[in-house]
């Protein structure tokens, strides 16, 4: 039996009348939209936030306008089911969401290799396309609570599809010309649900560019950046993927930064972002399972970098020091 606490989850549990038949869809449909998952019959629960109590009130609200009944209450799980086997329904939830959004994704890729060919898309199209898909990887995001393991697969396609989309190497090369001076103190925006190339590039930013930055996390992907502010490993961020190179390579080449230690790290990162083993590094599993850890404790980004930095701190020090 687990022991009396502090509670970590706010349940809805609800009665709904037989008629009208669309109320029950209704509610289904926003209890879904919520990212809520059932443990019981007509018994829903969500993570405790200040957020998804609201959100628990406002269905309730419609269920008794609709002639039913509801009890939003907070809630900790002592006998029968554990946290743990709540967790795994979140994730299952939305691990089959993220599938359906691969799949789509990898048609998305196939359609765009195939440019040119009779009925294929055009670029506008591609790029129209491609921006659906992140508006609903962003909101599916939103409630992935606990970071379901089909994100990064959605995660990575996702940046290869914004790659493929941007100009290519040669009309496009990095310039070698970025300042630090110019870039420093500033705020650096990029997509929250930070992972391996954001975690990676938000260290070598506060290591060798800008050791004043501060970092900002937005849902939209295509995020204006305010007065002060340079957004990185998004889609038309300043820094970003530039044809074959993930984020932390471009960021290596405009801003000169040709430290060998570092040049290792770009390889290893590369590896495990574009997942194209274009360097076959064997300390990418490792590095992997660790980002994974990392992504796995903390929900927060910031505590994501601040964990991740310490990690890529350790790697450039022995890289630096090997012979």
């Amino acid at each position: 039996m687990g022991e009396p606490g502090t509670a970590r989850w706010v349940l809805l549990i609800h009665q709904i009348p037989p008629k009208p038949a669309y109320l029950r869809v209704k509610v289904g449909r926003r209890l879904q939209g919520l990212g809520a998952v059932p443990v019981k019959n007509s018994v829903y629960v969500l993570p405790l936030s200040e957020q998804a109590v609201e959100d628990f009130h406002w269905v309730r609200a419609e269920i008794v306008a609709g002639g039913g009944d509801g009890t939003v209450c907070e809630a900790r799980f002592l006998e029968g089911l554990s946290d743990e086997a709540v967790e795994a329904q979140f994730s299952s939830a939305r691990n089959a969401d993220y599938a359906e959004l691969a799949k789509e994704g990898r048609a998305l890729q196939q359609a765009m290799r195939a440019k040119g060919k009779r009925g294929t898309m055009s670029r506008e199209q591609a790029v129209a396309a491609a921006s659906r898909l992140r508006r609903r990887f962003d909101d599916l995001a939103a409630i992935d609570f606990f970071r379901a393991p089909g994100r990064t697969e959605v995660e990575t396609l996702l940046a290869a599809i914004d790659g493929a989309l941007r100009p290519a190497p040669e009309s496009s090369p990095p310039s070698g010309n970025a300042s630090t001076e110019k870039h420093r103190g500033r705020t650096w925006v990029t997509r929250t649900g930070v992972y391996v190339d954001r975690i990676a590039s938000a260290w070598l930013i506060r290591r060798f560019i800008d050791a004043e930055a501060t970092f900002k996390f937005v849902r939209g992907h295509a995020y204006k950046p305010q007065p002060g502010e340079v957004r990185f490993d998004m889609f038309e961020a300043e820094f970003t993927h530039r044809g074959d190179l993930c984020t932390f390579e471009v960021l290596l080449a405009d801003f000169r930064l040709d430290e060998p230690a570092l040049r290792h790290l770009a390889e290893i990162i590369h590896d495990l972002d574009l997942k194209d083993s274009k360097f076959s590094r064997p300390e990418a599993v490792g590095l992997d399972h660790l980002l994974a850890g990392i992504a796995m404790r903390h929900q927060d980004d910031v505590a994501r970098i601040e964990d991740g930095a310490a990690v890529f701190e350790g790697l450039y020090e022995y890289f630096r020091r090997k012979k």
